[in-house]
């Protein structure tokens, strides 16, 4: 089983950078596709961003590709959201996830068996 736990939200002015950590118990976590999500106040929860087992494969939301960086370190059961340029519209609840034995990473939502609790990212204008 994989337990995510995030870490890393804060307060940040727009333009400014953010780096989001998920630690993930368990040994499967190397079996695992990792995904970040977000959810805005009154909004549906959405894709940001997805990774690979290996980590070789990234996929990215229109909204933040070229702006976030996802990475993953097998060796330490951890997956990170690098967040440049922010915006105020980036403002969410961040949530990781994991797809336990994905073939290949996915933005869908139900594709994902694990979540964390969510850490709140708030960029002001």
């Amino acid at each position: 089983q994989v337990q995510p736990v995030e870490s890393g939200g804060g307060l940040v002015q727009a333009g400014g950078s953010l780096r989001l950590s998920c630690a993930a118990s368990g040994l499967t976590f190397s079996r695992s596709a990792m995904a970040w999500f977000r959810q805005a106040p009154g909004k549906e929860r959405e894709f940001v961003a997805t990774i690979s087992r290996s980590g070789g494969t990234t996929y990215y939301a229109d909204s933040v590709r070229g702006r976030f960086t996802i990475s993953r370190d097998n060796a330490k059961n951890t997956v990170y959201l690098q967040m440049n340029s922010l915006k105020p519209s980036d403002t969410a609840v961040y949530y990781c996830a994991a797809d336990l034995d994905a073939t290949h990473p996915s933005n869908i939502k139900a594709r994902y068996d694990y979540w964390g609790q969510g850490t709140q990212v708030t960029v002001s204008s």
